[in-house]
């Protein structure tokens, strides 16, 4: 399974901790816009009034700016997605965040030339994950089935979308803790050590 997956050529990304440095503080965020802990932050905003989530979403809009401006590539990130690309590969970005987002973060990290501007979902373009449809339009736009791509992320979203997708999947924890092993087929720290092991394979 492990050495069948590295070699795909079609490879989706979340965006923030995983191609990026995780510097989202999701609970000072929570506070900032008096969302209860551990709340959803996307579905507590969906489930309010809509003026009031405009508002909202307004504010968590600009928080996200600032932190995508300021976005530094996470271990390997740069070398993995060269190499990737130079492979012929097709790279797409599936995000809770926003496309233009995105898009700030992978210009502020040096990868915005390996990314089509349409393959970079966020929240206004697919439903959020872990629901699948992000994933299930760039199969249907790469006229693919999903065993031919890979799910990369740092969450258990992630993991889980690529899941209900069919996809495989490899979780990136820099901590080594890798939670959600029923959700993983591929467990790495880093980007570094996944395009180590894709090349000796």
């Amino acid at each position: 399974m492990t050495a069948h997956a590295l070699h795909k050529q079609h490879w989706i990304f979340d965006l923030d901790g995983t191609l990026t440095v995780a510097v989202h503080d999701f609970a000072a965020i929570r506070d900032s816009l008096g969302i209860p802990s551990g709340a959803d932050i996307l579905h507590f905003l969906a489930s309010l009034p809509p003026a009031q989530s405009a508002q909202l979403h307004h504010r968590l809009h600009a928080i996200e700016v600032e932190l995508a401006r300021n976005a530094r590539p996470a271990l390997g990130a740069l070398e993995f997605i060269s190499h990737l690309a130079q492979q012929g590969a097709r790279l797409a970005i599936l995000t809770r965040n926003t496309r233009h987002n995105a898009c700030l973060s992978l210009e502020a990290i040096g990868l915005a030339t390996y990314f089509h501007h349409d393959w970079v979902l966020g929240r206004d373009e697919a439903i959020p994950k872990p629901d699948p449809d992000g994933i299930h339009q760039l199969l249907n736009a790469w006229q693919i089935k999903p065993d031919e791509a890979v799910m990369v992320g740092d969450y258990q979203y992630d993991l889980a979308t690529g899941r209900a997708a069919g996809t495989h999947t490899v979780h990136v924890d820099q901590t080594g803790e890798f939670l959600w092993p029923e959700l993983t087929d591929i467990a790495v720290s880093s980007l570094a050590e996944l395009y180590q092991q894709r090349c000796r394979v």
